[in-house]
């Protein structure tokens, strides 16, 4: 008997709903990390992309506010669970996923006008060391938040947070995009890059808005 004085009630570890609550709590933390990075990088982008007349680097600090937009929302459908609890959480699920999905829509119809807009007017990018520097941190950054956002949102099955991580995942892209575009500009003046790069993701961001504004279930 003694032996068993300090071991949590088997109720405490088998208990489904600590282990949900947990999860949230992780997720919490994921979305207060992404709120901070984003503040930064789309102050960042979106200055440096002004300077340097970069459409992609321009993109990427837009894609950073619908980044703020998509926490807050996926904050406030975390924050209804815990305060009201699972039942409580389908309706606020519901909402967040389709306000997630427009989100996602906006980025695509603003890549698609942005490149369009470069392509037209033959528009380049000029060299931008605070845009290298920023879509080199950007990558690994991304790539590691968004792997963890699509682990929590698989587990508690939350569309919402599924298309948060593919924002993540749609800044790693662009951050990709934006630093092969600021080196070929510079190093073979190729002005096209930076349209026809921010161009390749948008079938990813179509289909995910899509999957989200239809509340398809979560996840694969």
């Amino acid at each position: 008997m003694a032996g068993n004085c300090c071991e949590p009630p088997a109720h405490a570890v088998d208990n489904p709903d600590v282990e949900r609550v947990a999860l949230i709590r992780e997720a919490f933390r994921l979305e207060w990390f992404t709120v901070a990075w984003m503040t930064v990088e789309a102050v960042v982008a979106i200055t440096s992309g002004i300077v340097a007349h970069s459409i992609i680097l321009t993109a990427l600090g837009f894609d950073s506010l619908i980044e703020l937009a998509s926490a807050g929302v996926v904050i406030w459908r975390l924050s209804v669970e815990l305060k009201h609890g699972r039942a409580f959480s389908e309706a606020a699920e519901h909402t967040a996923s389709r306000i997630a999905g427009g989100l996602l829509f906006a980025l695509a119809a603003y890549v698609i006008v942005a490149a369009g807009w470069g392509l037209w007017h033959r528009e380049g990018q000029a060299f931008s060391w605070p845009g290298v520097i920023v879509t080199l941190l950007a990558i690994p950054v991304m790539y590691l938040l968004a792997k963890r956002k699509l682990a929590v949102a698989r587990r508690v099955e939350s569309r919402a947070l599924r298309a948060d991580a593919v924002e993540a995942i749609t800044c790693g892209w662009l951050s990709l995009a934006v630093a092969f575009g600021l080196l070929a500009q510079l190093a073979i003046g190729a002005w096209w890059v930076d349209s026809v790069t921010s161009l390749a993701i948008l079938w990813f961001l179509i289909k995910e808005g899509r999957e989200a504004w239809a509340g398809e279930a979560c996840c694969d």
